[in-house]
């Protein structure tokens, strides 16, 4: 257990510059991102309550999962020239059914200074070596900052790792943010997924060397579910609509693994940036930033409309398709050019 009670009574509230979307974060327990709003419409799954979280670090929302996402092979690592012995007793040791370590150690930290805040925008900090029952598991000294920023079609996270001591510092965090269309059935959503391989995991769902090809056609997502570890991403994004809403989770800097999380009879489902894969503190692939150095990664939440089809449209809108589908006259393709560029802002070109 994580116990951070009264850790939750302050958010912070973000608008976008036209008041499109909005968005709260609670900086004091664990720079959570706990809503993200279009309109009336929560985007935002919630497995557990605030107060939950706060209280055990069971992820909702936009957890950060630092200084390592996914799991453990052992409460006992070895990287980067120390040996570390986790106390799986501590209540910032979070375990998976197995009894493995999940998450990492700061999940719903109070410990979180706010450094800028204005609508659109936030910016906080950790100094993670000052805080003993962080440093314990973690003994790599550094400050990590995170800058949130809403715009009228995406939320921008970005993280910097920033090396205060004379060691290296191991990069593995991530995020698990939970997604979901309001007032359609998840059977109904659908689902992309630009991922060429896939991890192999054994029976605790830690990886076994292995990888192997994959290819998942865009689909519904119907009565699947998915907690897989993919190692090879293509050019595309994670994306979830229906319901004439498009969800998408771009990875934009930094991150090289992702994990997908759908599990079944939920109401969510999970794009989950990671950058570095299952148990990375036995893994070749993780990276050290280095003393004097700094490790940044950036990912975006992006909301947008999407057409459904003429069979899907609302009558109005369904009748000024069939108008512009035909060719236009001077006045119809005046109608026709600012639709395009209504749609096209909504659909801004992978970077």
């Amino acid at each position: 257990m994580v116990s951070r009670a009264g850790a939750a009574s302050r958010t912070a509230e973000l608008r976008s510059p036209s008041g499109l979307l909005e968005a709260t974060f609670v900086p004091r327990t664990g720079m959570l991102g706990w809503s993200l709003r279009d309109g009336d419409d929560e985007l935002l799954g919630h497995p557990v309550s605030l107060e939950r979280y706060a209280e055990t670090g069971e992820p909702t929302g936009i957890p950060l999962l630092h200084p390592w996402a996914n799991r453990l092979a052992s409460p006992e690592y070895e990287i980067a020239g120390r040996r570390v012995v986790l106390d799986m007793n501590a209540p910032n040791v979070l375990k998976d059914p197995n009894g493995l370590p999940l998450h990492g150690l700061a999940a719903a930290s109070p410990h979180w200074e706010v450094l800028d805040e204005e609508p659109p925008r936030l910016r906080a900090r950790l100094d993670y070596a000052a805080w003993p029952e962080l440093e314990r598991g973690f003994p790599f000294p550094h400050l990590l900052e995170l800058t949130v920023t809403l715009a009228d079609d995406r939320l921008e996270t970005a993280t910097e790792l920033i090396p205060t001591g004379e060691s290296p510092v191991p990069v593995a965090f991530g995020f698990h943010p939970f997604l979901r269309i309001p007032g359609l059935d998840r059977r109904q959503w659908h689902v992309e997924l630009p991922v060429t391989s896939r991890m192999v995991l054994d029976e605790r769902e830690l990886p076994t060397g292995r990888s192997e090809p994959v290819h998942i056609p865009p689909g519904p997502l119907g009565d699947r579910t998915f907690d897989d570890c993919f190692d090879g991403l293509g050019s595309g994004e994670f994306a979830v609509s229906g319901a004439g809403r498009r969800l998408h989770v771009r990875f934009l800097e930094g991150y090289r693994f992702a994990q997908l999380f759908a599990p079944p009879g939920s109401d969510f489902i999970c794009f989950e940036p990671m950058t570095a894969p299952v148990n990375p503190f036995e893994s070749e692939h993780t990276l050290l930033a280095e003393p004097v150095s700094r490790y940044r990664a950036r990912f975006e939440v992006g909301v947008t409309k999407v057409w459904l089809g003429p069979a899907s449209v609302p009558t109005r809108v369904r009748s000024a398709v069939s108008v512009i589908s035909r060719p236009p006259r001077p006045r119809v393709k005046k109608l026709y050019d600012q639709r395009t560029r209504t749609t096209s802002r909504f659909s801004k070109p992978i970077r």
